[in-house]
């Protein structure tokens, strides 16, 4: 419990100092007057949206779990996801939200290789739609970027998304290299972890192939057999992107601000691209002065710093408060993600 205190405080303290002096960097005389002007039923309708983003991201589980025989009700998948993205923001990259969706779903009797066909299914819809985006999103904020140096760093992020992307899809199409890696990399790695002997790597590989197959015959069903739920997982993916990508919009019409929408569309997708960098827990400090980069774009300065803190409070905050509740009330799923953190 005390490491997972560490990651949770480490991540708010980040996040709160880089709040802060993004504040202080953009505060001036319009700054008082956009926040004595606030309408704070924006405000609130933004937590509604963000809110209203676990439920179709829930249903978007459901769909996926569907498709491969598993009859799991939207409030079970709208607790495992308020419990991934907790730790989500406190882990590098995000990288923690899928391993607790994935043991959710083993918890709900979906076999942990299936598990993870569903959990990498819906970040290939998502991955699909932002590298889709991202080279009209790069240029139009070409100038931007280069000014502050994001520009050859996003490129190098997305084109390895993709390599990373096309290296599992192969896998996928033709697992018998993908294997062949596998086994030779256990027998090179296990010795490092004590004595081994060969009964003990044949199980390890046996294990990691079995809930490869399932993993494999779970993402073929999804892409060859489940016309219908792919469809369904498209819309609520759009409609998911939709939806987080307009709290933005929502803070802004509450500081009574006129927004260039495409850009604000534009800048989002980079800064997903830019939060894939494995830096802080939640990548806290990299989201607060990456935000006031690349959406000075499309926002005013003098609100730019507390557009960016409405924005993490609305995404980050919200993320933790929920997900806490959830994790720890509800799913009573602390084992979990403390051994994940270690």
């Amino acid at each position: 419990m005390n490491k997972l205190k560490k990651w949770i405080s480490l991540a708010l303290f980040t996040s709160i100092i880089s709040g802060v002096i993004v504040v202080f960097l953009t505060f001036d005389s319009g700054t008082v007057e956009a926040l004595l002007g606030i309408r704070p039923e924006f405000i609130l309708f933004g937590i509604f949206l963000h809110a209203f983003s676990y439920l179709i991201w829930g249903m978007r589980i459901r769909v996926l779990c569907n498709a491969l025989g598993y009859d799991i009700s939207v409030t079970k998948t709208v607790e495992l996801v308020a419990s991934s993205v907790f730790a989500a923001s406190i882990t590098p990259s995000s990288m923690g939200g899928e391993p607790v969706r994935i043991h959710l779903l083993n918890r709900e009797a979906v076999p942990f290789g299936k598990a993870s066909a569903i959990i990498f299914g819906e970040r290939l819809l998502d991955g699909i739609l932002l590298l889709s985006f991202a080279p009209l999103s790069i240029y139009l904020l070409r100038d931007t970027l280069a000014k502050f140096g994001f520009g050859s760093i996003l490129i190098v992020v997305e084109v390895a998304s993709l390599i990373l992307l096309i290296f599992v899809l192969y896998g996928i199409w033709n697992p018998g290299p993908i294997k062949s890696i596998s086994y030779f990399l256990i027998k090179k790695i296990a010795p490092l972890f004590g004595d081994v002997v060969d009964a003990k790597v044949e199980y390890i590989y046996n294990k990691l192939n079995h809930e490869f197959d399932n993993f494999r015959s779970g993402i073929m069903l999804l892409l060859k057999g489940c016309r219908s739920g792919i469809i369904s997982s498209i819309c609520l993916t759009l409609l998911f992107w939709l939806v987080e990508f307009s709290i933005i919009y929502v803070i802004l019409l509450g500081l009574n601000q006129n927004v260039d929408i495409l850009k604000m569309f534009a800048a989002q997708v980079v800064m997903v691209l830019v939060l894939l960098i494995p830096a802080t827990p939640g990548s806290s400090g990299l989201a607060e002065f990456g935000a006031t980069t690349i959406f000075s774009v499309f926002t005013a300065s003098s609100v730019l710093g507390i557009t960016v803190i409405a924005w993490r409070a609305l995404t980050f905050y919200m993320n933790l408060i929920v997900g806490s509740f959830v994790s720890f009330k509800i799913l009573k799923d602390t084992e979990f993600i403390k051994n994940l953190l270690k």
